[in-house]
């Protein structure tokens, strides 16, 4: 009964962008070709989810905005360090990465999603938690480390089609 009244009292558009999410990290669950521009426009528009989550729970307060950018630099950091992925190929003379199905990016998005939708629902039922300082720093560590991980996840991409170009630059890579 509780779920059904806090499903009922969630705006049409949540579930719009639940499927369009769903949808676009569903796709990646199989292999697929991606250009360079369109890996980096998913991973900002996830990072920006991320980013408005932290803003529109917190109001982007100094701490929570810290704990946000330690968070996604730590997550970012971490994966950079790890090699891409077996079965990735960037064809520099089409500008396009071949991309294993894989189901890290719909987990990612369902993660954000899902974060989103219970701190809104938790500050909904309960205003004063976004006041508490252990909710706020640990929601905004979680949202930075999502950011972190898709900007991680585009920029090892990126660095692989720079090396892969014969060229350190990244506007000779756009040039192309």
């Amino acid at each position: 009964m509780f779920l059904i009244q806090i499903l009922q009292h969630t705006p049409t558009w949540v579930f719009g962008m639940f499927a369009a999410l769903l949808a676009l990290g569903g796709r990646q669950l199989f292999p697929t070709q991606a250009g360079l521009r369109r890996l980096a426009i998913v991973a900002l528009a996830m990072a920006g989810l991320s980013a408005y989550g932290l803003v529109s729970a917190f109001g982007g307060t100094p701490a929570a905005l810290a704990a946000w950018i330690l968070a996604a630099a730590a997550s970012l950091a971490l994966v950079l360090r790890r090699p891409v992925p077996s079965g990735v190929r960037f064809d520099a003379s089409e500008m396009r990465f071949s991309l294993p199905g894989t189901a890290v990016p719909l987990v990612l998005m369902m993660g954000i999603f899902f974060t989103k939708y219970v701190v809104g629902v938790l500050l909904a039922m309960h205003p004063e938690l976004a006041r508490q300082s252990g909710f706020a720093l640990g929601t905004s560590a979680v949202y930075g480390a999502f950011a972190g991980l898709f900007l991680g996840r585009s920029l090892r991409l990126w660095k692989l089609a720079l090396g892969s170009s014969g060229t350190s630059s990244l506007g000779a890579v756009l040039a192309k």
